[in-house]
C-alpha cells in the first residue's frame, strides 16, 4: 500500500472515530419550568405576570377563552429555563380595551417607555363585548437607546385592511399581531397591530 493510501485510510478511520462518538454521546437539552396564570379581569394579570417576571419568569404565550372551571378567563403561559444561573428580568405592560381608538394611544405610550410587543388575543369581558388584550415587554436595567412606534388598524372589511397594511408599510411598519373581535362601535372588527423601531 502506497503512502498515499495509507494516509487516506488513516483519515477515513478516524473521521468515522468521530462520527461514531458524536452518534454515541447522549444529547443534553435545557429543561423548563412553567407558569401558568389565568383571571377573569385583565387589570390582575399586569400584576400576576410581573411578580412571575422577578422570579424570572419569561412570557411565552396568552390567549383568552372559555375555560371548564373559571368560565371567560385570560390565560398567560410563562416559561423559565432551569439551567441559567442569571436570567434578564422583565417588566411587563398589559393592555385591555373595548374602543381600538383608545388602544392606539396607550400602545404609544408604552412604546414610548420603549416596551416591545409580545402577543394579542381577545377577551369576551364581564362587562359586555370583547376586549382586545394586548401584552408588551420591556427587559429591566437596560441601556437600550430604542423605542417603538406603533399603529393600530382597524375595520370591518378585509379589502380596506390591504391598503391600509400597504401605506403602513411604505412608512417602515411591520405587521407584529392580528385579532378578530366585535368592538364596542366596530362591530366585527379586524384589529391590526404595527411596529417600528425608532432611536430616542
Amino acid at each position: 500500500m502506497t503512502l498515499v493510501r495509507r494516509i487516506v485510510s488513516l483519515v477515513f478511520i478516524l473521521a468515522l472515530g468521530v462520527l461514531s462518538a458524536g452518534a454515541t454521546e447522549p444529547q443534553t437539552s435545557d429543561a423548563f419550568d412553567y407558569r401558568v396564570l389565568s383571571t377573569t379581569k385583565t387589570s390582575t394579570m399586569q400584576k400576576e405576570m410581573n411578580q412571575a417576571a422577578d422570579e424570572g419568569f419569561r412570557m411565552e404565550k396568552v390567549m383568552g377563552g372559555n375555560t371548564a372551571v373559571g368560565g371567560q378567563e385570560v390565560v398567560v403561559i410563562m416559561a423559565r429555563p432551569r439551567s441559567q444561573k442569571s436570567t434578564p428580568r422583565y417588566a411587563y405592560k398589559l393592555l385591555a380595551t373595548k374602543k381600538t381608538s383608545t388602544m392606539q394611544k396607550e400602545l404609544q405610550e408604552v412604546g414610548d417607555e420603549g416596551f416591545d410587543y409580545r402577543d394579542q388575543t381577545v377577551f369576551d369581558s364581564a362587562f359586555g363585548g370583547d376586549e382586545v388584550v394586548v401584552i408588551l415587554e420591556a427587559q429591566r436595567d437596560t441601556q437600550d437607546h430604542v423605542r417603538f412606534e406603533y399603529k393600530l388598524l382597524a375595520t370591518t372589511k378585509t379589502s380596506t385592511m390591504e391598503k391600509e397594511l400597504q401605506d403602513a408599510g411604505d412608512l417602515g411598519f411591520k405587521l407584529v399581531g392580528m385579532t378578530v373581535s366585535k368592538t364596542s362601535f366596530g362591530g366585527k372588527e379586524i384589529v391590526s397591530i404595527l411596529r417600528k423601531e425608532v432611536a430616542r
